[in-house]
């Protein structure tokens, strides 16, 4: 008889690996809770059309990945391959749309038939987070600026925002077509997916990770040109919003997501570390899925959280242990402006690591022990910074070129000082 084995990508979760996924989820529910959303509870099985009608029979996920299969009622039933579709329908069969607006979460496993690989399996797990019946650029900076809550309550470390508006359904249409006429204009040059992508959702070809569709995508018709003023204006003020709070984001117009019911604003959290799955969170609007499954018009915007790759970005973190800055003074009489400057690093921007090296090396030693503690930058204190009052910033990781600037300017907005340092 052969050995019974777990679903091949479907993983056992076991003591004391548990422990760490209720720590995990049990912070995230807690900032959530912090935001004022609440917990909804949904069926893991769904009626097949949830999904056929809200992702996109033109997607991969309703064409390739979905785990569905006829029950003895002859039903078409789909294992949720994302969230959100199955939140709106249970808020438009429960009533919820008519009461008021709704700031919701969910938690639990989602259902893709992929390739396994690590960060990507067959069962894995989210959390949803859902704010529906909202207009307006308001919620949805408030929703990036709750997930960079997160990572700062998480302590995670070196993660990038990338943003983007897709205009309205009008706009997004007209910029539709002008991909279509970019793109049948270079057949011979588009990769399979893109020439089947091609009438069916263009837009997806944006999102290709074929290298040798790199040039050509750059050189496509931009989404931007194709905006109007509303749209841009909506997208300037969640952008001030951000700018406000020193939260540090890139513009990426290629940035598209893969479901068919995002609009206006998209988001992602990427990070370096986990390899090719980088992506741990990624969200946007979708004003207009409410009706699409049958309600009135209504506003909504909402993001996932991959709770797996939050994991193994927390182990990779966790076990390197390495920090922003390391401050080391060149000579014996700068060591108490280098602790005072630590001090002050400390109290100025609390969420970045700070070591500031205590003992009688050399320059040359301190810094290579600067650059062993996985150290992004060395902040220098010699003679002459500290007659200038200011602090040589030295990149350890290949960011930038080495640089002086004033202590006032350091401690007024590290966050920011050090990101623009790194380009």
């Amino acid at each position: 008889m052969s050995e019974l084995r777990a679903v091949r990508g479907m993983n056992d979760i076991v003591p004391p690996e548990t422990d760490r996924w209720q720590a995990l989820e049990a912070t995230v529910k807690s900032v959530l809770a912090s935001y004022g959303y609440r917990e909804i509870r949904l069926p893991i099985v769904e009626s097949t059309q949830v999904f056929s009608r809200s992702i996109g029979d033109t997607t991969d996920i309703v064409q390739k990945e979905m785990y569905t299969f006829t029950d003895r009622n002859g039903d078409s039933l789909t294992l949720r391959p994302e969230g959100t579709a199955g939140c709106i329908r249970a808020v438009l069969e429960n009533g919820l749309i008519q009461q008021t607006v709704q700031r919701l979460y969910y938690c639990g496993p989602m259902f893709r038939h992929e390739r396994p690989q690590k960060g990507r399996y067959r069962q894995f797990h989210q959390v949803g987070v859902e704010a529906i019946g909202m207009a307006g650029p308001d919620i949805d900076a408030e929703i990036i600026l709750l997930t960079a809550r997160l990572w700062r309550t998480l302590g995670l470390k070196n993660l990038r925002l990338e943003l983007n508006t897709l205009g309205a359904a009008a706009e997004r249409e007209h910029y539709r077509t002008e991909l279509v006429a970019y793109f049948s204009a270079h057949t011979s040059t588009l990769d399979a997916d893109s020439q089947h992508r091609l009438t069916r959702n263009p837009l997806r070809i944006l999102d290709s990770k074929n290298p040798d569709m790199k040039a050509l995508i750059a050189d496509a018709p931009p989404l931007h040109a194709c905006l109007g003023e509303a749209s841009k204006g909506e997208f300037a003020a969640i952008q001030a919003v951000l700018d406000t709070a020193g939260v540090i984001y890139t513009i990426n117009p290629r940035l598209v997501r893969g479901l068919d019911y995002y609009s206006k604003t998209v988001f992602e959290w990427i990070t370096e570390e986990l390899g090719a799955q980088g992506t741990v969170c990624a969200g946007g609007r979708y004003d207009t899925l409410v009706e699409q499954m049958g309600g009135r018009p209504t506003p909504a915007i909402g993001f996932a959280l991959g709770l797996e790759r939050l994991l193994g970005l927390l182990d990779i973190q966790a076990s390197r242990g390495d920090c922003e800055l390391y401050v080391v003074a060149a000579e014996a009489a700068q060591r108490p402006a280098a602790l005072a400057l630590a001090e002050d690093i400390r109290e100025a921007a609390p969420t970045l690591r700070t070591i500031c090296h205590c003992g009688s090396e050399s320059l040359k030693t301190q810094m290579k022990r600067a650059d062993r503690s996985g150290a992004h930058w060395a902040l220098i204190i010699g003679p002459d910074e500290l007659v200038a009052d200011a602090v040589t910033l030295k990149p350890l990781r290949g960011q930038g070129e080495q640089r002086r600037i004033a202590r006032r300017e350091l401690l007024t907005d590290a966050q920011r000082l050090l990101h623009r340092a790194s380009e």
